[in-house]
């Protein structure tokens, strides 16, 4: 089956591209401004073109005519834990990423953002959104990682847009019939990795899947796993999400264990082999703000699947 090109705006640590590649799509470039997120990407991935640029000023002229334009904006201005200022924050890259779309004119666009940009308070900047995209058929659809086995409840939103009189041929994802693992079947090998004589009593406790890792922004200190209202549900884990850990429990440890960078990962769900580069801070921000992988594959094989439909249906005309 033919590769189909992706060019990734806001590519973090990888997440949404690690999707695109495990669903057959080969990278022609990817554009992050975090100097560590670059890093990751390159390391992981010599061969990917990586772009270290401000989005507002990133020129996709050369990349015309690529199958899909996929990004993961700044959540943000539609976050209900920012102030949902929407267009008016500074951090709002949609303008930037429309610019880019007309330069490139992919056949698909899919983009990523926060549950909070479906509120009533945003429908015309959506509106506004598609009215920027004529040639485009055009929908929004709210995703939960935990349906695509991430062991988390993580509801993300989805816009695609297909360029029109193939709209029939795309289908959204259809969530797995399998629950996800919980935090403690997904984490056990990880917390008992040091023979921490609790692990197995940890693992009963830990039944639930986790809720929403946080990536937090750099204006505030080190990473922790969210506000207060998410390290109380962390809690009912068993899981002190205050702060981060630097290894698994050692085998006479007491209380409630701290999460790795490692684990963080696992439950965004990066397959183990994925480096971040960086300290514990600027690596639990790469993993606490990606598009989970798994989520990323879904979405991707059915962008997929429409346009190679599309390409077989010219070939029979």
């Amino acid at each position: 089956m033919k590769s189909l090109s992706v060019l990734e705006l806001c590519a973090g640590a990888g997440g949404q591209a690690l999707g695109f590649e495990q669903a057959g799509y080969h990278h022609v470039g990817l554009v992050e401004i975090d100097a560590h997120a670059c890093k990751t990407l390159r390391y992981n991935r010599p061969d990917w073109t990586v772009f270290q640029e401000d989005l507002n000023h990133f020129d996709g002229s050369a990349f015309s005519g690529i199958d899909v334009l996929a990004a993961g904006l700044p959540c943000p201005p539609f976050s209900k834990a920012g102030k949902q200022l929407g267009s008016a924050d500074e951090r709002n890259l949609f303008p930037a990423a429309l610019r880019i779309i007309r330069q490139t004119k992919p056949r698909a666009i899919v983009i990523e953002n926060v549950r909070g940009i479906l509120d009533a308070v945003f429908e015309d900047y959506r509106k506004y959104i598609v009215s920027e995209l004529p040639e485009y058929w055009t929908d929004w659809h709210l995703l939960n990682a935990c349906d695509y086995g991430v062991p988390q409840l993580r509801p993300r939103v989805n816009f695609v847009a297909i360029r029109k009189g193939h709209e029939h041929n795309f289908r959204w994802p259809e969530p797995l019939t399998s629950k996800p693992l919980s935090v403690g079947e997904s984490l056990y090998d990880l917390m008992s990795a040091r023979r921490w004589r609790g692990a197995k009593a940890w693992k009963t406790a830990a039944n639930e899947i986790a809720p929403t890792l946080v990536g937090g922004s750099k204006k505030h200190g080190g990473p922790d796993l969210g506000p207060t209202r998410a390290r109380r549900s962390w809690a009912a884990l068993q899981v002190n999400g205050s702060s981060l850990a630097e290894l698994a429990p050692e085998p006479d440890f007491e209380g409630m264990p701290r999460l790795t960078v490692r684990m963080a990962a696992r439950i965004q769900g990066f397959p183990d082999h994925w480096q971040f580069v960086g300290g514990k801070t600027a690596a639990y921000r790469q993993v606490g703000n990606a598009f989970p992988p798994p989520v990323a594959f879904a979405v991707a094989t059915s962008v997929r699947r429409c346009l190679q439909a599309k390409i077989n249906l010219r070939a029979v005309s």
